[in-house]
């Protein structure tokens, strides 16, 4: 495989800021035990024709020790710095002015807390490439291990045709944090100009495999073998607005500004509702058809069918934390488990969702801290695929966004049988997986559940149907909302009464506090 970047550290130098010490040692080079930089340049040409060397590389990095470059910038404003590139420039030019082909050469120093006092690592070659004052960026790299994280891993210029990025800083033109597949391996981009793609190259050759992934708009890395480790890349063209991709069907979008009218929170209440409005009651357990006898022999045997009602918890509704600022509610943050079910806030947590006061998003995994925008999609690991989805626009007063469960909970729903859903009430009560006080952090360093943010004792009632679910809402503070079967708005539920119940369809959402549960039938 050809060198791309060519890597070399100068020791046992006396004076770093010294551009003739650092670039031939006086005298016959043939008698010197020290490789210098014009050395290097010499015997690495950039182009050969038989032995004799054509072109020589024009870009060359430099790094000094951090203290060096850090003394410099407090006593002369970086005088030091720039002169010594501006001198081994021009020793560049001198010595090597009929190899250059027209290149313009540059220098670029900077400083390292790994390099030794008295060393300076130099850098140059096929990969190696130092933009011109004023050339605009072309494209951006980020990496991540779990979608939500996304580090900076370096810029690309019109003019840079090589970069090689991987583990080792040093023989790569730009290390990739959190890089997984050891210090030989690499990526080769290729960039051919503006018209033509970015072309990507596994070097060496089957070190790792490389996918794009077209629907998340980022390059899957994935190692070798059973236990094989996966990074992400993405690339981006700078300047281009970039939407991210959802795998459903996305919302209408919230309105730029926060609304400002603060809402009334929970009330205090002197007294708990009797006994009997909490007990859930038992539905009468329906019977599985059996066959038949047939009264002849020709008979075929008959089967009933037995209708089989489910509720599940298909996403969560963030809300809009700044409503409820009275409530000293500082922040909600919501953990996903190795199974993506929601989970209190931990260790264990695969990635975590958190929105402030100031109804900021974040995304948490084990690589840090990132703030999110909404639309998002994120694959924290191989097969997962979870939604970040703007609230539609009727609910964007409320709601900060619609996390979509990929395996959600749910309850069997018996028909026949009125229950409640609500805060204090035990019908499904599995699925409101917030009601734990590590879900919300309080001012005053306390925690309360989230449950009493926007969910009333008893939201709404609900009875399972053929035809549907019929709810009904019984508190008239409680918002509720009817979405379709793609989480898009279909009506606010206003009016429903006993007699006149609000009608779900099968395969649709209703809304309530922060649970979107879809009747399954």
């Amino acid at each position: 495989m050809p060198v791309y970047v060519q890597h070399e550290v100068l020791g046992k130098v006396e004076d770093v800021f010294n551009a003739d010490a650092l670039w031939q040692a006086p005298g016959l080079s043939l008698f010197s035990r020290r490789t210098l930089l014009r050395d290097l340049l010499e015997r690495s040409p950039r182009e050969l024709r038989g032995r004799a060397a054509t072109r020589c590389f024009s870009h060359v990095t430099l790094v000094l020790p951090q203290d060096d470059v850090d003394d410099d910038r407090h006593l002369t404003r970086g005088a030091r710095v720039r002169d010594l590139a501006q001198s081994l420039a021009a020793l560049h030019q001198k010595d090597f002015g009929d190899l250059l082909g027209g290149d313009e050469v540059r220098y670029f120093i900077s400083g390292d807390e790994r390099i030794a006092p008295g060393e300076v690592q130099v850098k140059f070659g096929h990969a190696v490439y130092l933009p011109a004052p004023g050339e605009q960026v072309q494209y951006t790299v980020t990496a991540s291990r779990d979608s939500a994280i996304w580090q900076p891993v370096c810029a690309i210029y019109p003019n840079q045709r090589l970069t090689l990025v991987g583990m080792d800083p040093a023989n790569a033109t730009f290390a990739v944090p959190g890089w997984p597949f050891g210090p030989d391996g690499g990526l080769l981009l290729v960039n051919d100009g503006p018209e033509a793609p970015l072309e990507l190259q596994v070097r060496p050759k089957d070190s790792f495999d490389c996918v794009f992934d077209a629907a998340n708009g980022y390059y899957v890395l994935r190692g070798k073998g059973a236990s094989a480790q996966r990074l992400l890349l993405r690339i981006s063209r700078a300047g281009a607005a970039v939407k991210p991709p959802v795998s459903v069907a996305a919302a209408p979008a919230a309105p730029a500004t926060t609304p400002q009218r603060s809402p009334a929170v929970w009330k205090s209440r002197s007294s708990t509702p009797p006994a009997d409005l909490t007990a859930m009651p038992l539905a009468a357990p329906t019977p599985v058809a059996t066959p038949v006898p047939a009264p002849t022999p020709e008979a075929d045997a008959t089967y009933a069918p037995v209708a089989r009602h489910r509720i599940t918890l298909a996403a969560l509704a963030l809300p809009r934390l700044s409503r409820y600022r009275d409530t000293g509610a500082q922040a909600l943050e919501v953990g996903l488990d190795a199974q993506l079910v929601p989970a209190a806030p931990g260790k264990d947590n695969v990635i975590r969702f958190a929105i402030d006061d100031a109804d900021e998003l974040h995304a948490i995994t084990p690589a840090g801290r990132q703030r999110i925008a909404v639309p998002s999609q994120f694959s924290p690991m191989d097969g997962a695929s979870i939604g970040l989805l703007a609230a539609p626009q009727s609910m964007a007063e409320r709601y900060s966004a619609l996390l979509v469960l990929p395996q959600g909970p749910s309850q069997p729903a018996a028909g026949g049988s009125r229950l409640t859903f609500g805060r204090g009430m035990p019908s499904l009560a599995a699925l409101r997986l917030l009601d734990a006080p590590q879900f919300v952090r309080q001012a005053d360093g306390g925690a309360a559940s989230a449950d009493r943010l926007g969910l009333s004792r008893s939201a709404f009632s609900w009875e399972a149907s053929s035809d549907g679910l019929r709810v009904v809402r019984l508190s008239p503070s409680q918002a509720l909302y009817h979405l379709d079967a793609e989480l898009a708005l279909v009506a606010q539920i206003d009016v429903a009464t006993q007699d006149a119940p609000y009608l779900i369809p099968p395969g649709h959402h209703v809304v309530a506090g922060h649970y979107v549960l879809r009747f399954d039938a």
